[in-house]
């Protein structure tokens, strides 16, 4: 397919997918939102592959996760081989991966994220679900760093904009909870269900709702720990890609905030941000934007970029 061609399948893939990111994605510069584009068709199909979704939608047949995981390896290898897939989302990361420099590494740290739900794999410390957070959106940060123009030399702004996946994925572990136990998965530590005294398997019964509660709040304060870091890496974009960044970042931790915010009956109804309040965090991500004075942070994350990837590395 012409380059044309996959900019706009990405698009109605970004606009099917995440109507959040779709919204802050048209602040970008129009070559930066189309790479913006591309790199998340990949990312959704990945997603969706390993789940059995459409455009992340119900869970679908959890069986025989580990084959789906081969195939997007061996297709996400052909794509940055230069060659064609089939598969549109996959001749996408290769058309974006080609032009801004994207590694094979930087497709590995992703899918090992998959990876691990292929091997029904539980976490037993935080340390733990930092480590998947890093792999299933952290990366993806970074790598939406360097389609944005950012160095590879530059770490640490590569750094905070890992530290904006990391922000994104714990708000989606709080709203999730019960969606993910229904899919038979868990992402809250093994030791914060002991603390609370909570049996294997039994979190989303209505009776530990309170406890539930408890630990989605410890979800949403790191949450806001990373997201304040990542304003720092914000800051030194361009300003278009600035305002972008600080809308989606306004607009994911605004679900996490909700989450907080409704404690027990947070999974009453699914949490989500309305059009208008899209379009507010949009206009308040602008004023930031233009301002440009990022936060003075009292301490910095306790998880960090760099730590993250080397116990993957050695796990």
């Amino acid at each position: 397919m012409t380059r044309p061609e996959l900019v706009e399948a990405s698009r109605l893939a970004i606009k099917r997918g995440s109507k959040s990111f779709s919204a802050a994605s048209r602040l970008f510069d129009r070559t930066t939102r189309e790479r913006v584009w591309m790199l998340y068709a990949w990312c959704r199909r990945c997603d969706d592959l390993t789940d059995a979704q459409d455009m992340g939608g119900e869970l679908g047949d959890q069986s025989d996760i580990a084959a789906k995981v081969e195939l997007i390896c061996s297709l996400t290898a052909k794509a940055l081989a230069g060659e064609e897939t089939g598969d549109i989302a996959f001749d996408a990361f290769g058309q974006v991966a080609n032009e801004v420099g994207l590694t094979i590494d930087d497709a590995e740290a992703v899918i090992a994220g998959f990876q691990l739900d292929a091997e029904d794999w539980r976490p037993r410390t935080e340390a733990d679900l930092m480590r998947y957070c890093w792999h299933v959106a952290g990366a993806v940060g970074v790598m939406m760093a360097l389609v944005m123009g950012v160095k590879r030399e530059d770490a640490d702004t590569l750094d905070r904009a890992c530290d904006l996946g990391l922000a994104f994925q714990l708000a989606n572990i709080a709203r999730d909870v019960v969606e993910d136990d229904a899919a038979g998965r868990c992402y809250l530590p093994a030791i914060w269900l002991v603390e609370e005294d909570i049996e294997p398997g039994q979190h989303t019964k209505p009776h530990y709702r309170q406890e539930l509660a408890d630990m989605a709040a410890r979800l949403v304060r790191r949450m806001q720990v990373h997201a304040a870091s990542s304003r720092i890496g914000a800051a030194r974009l361009p300003f278009r890609c600035r305002w972008a960044i600080l809308s989606a970042a306004r607009i994911y931790t605004a679900i996490g905030r909700e989450v907080l915010a409704k404690g027990p009956a947070a999974w009453d109804h699914r949490v989500y941000t309305s059009k208008v309040k899209k379009i507010g965090h949009a206009l308040a991500a602008f004023a930031e934007a233009l301002v440009n004075r990022p936060p003075q942070l009292d301490d910095e994350p306790r998880w960090r970029r760099s730590d993250l990837a080397e116990n993957a590395a050695s796990a």
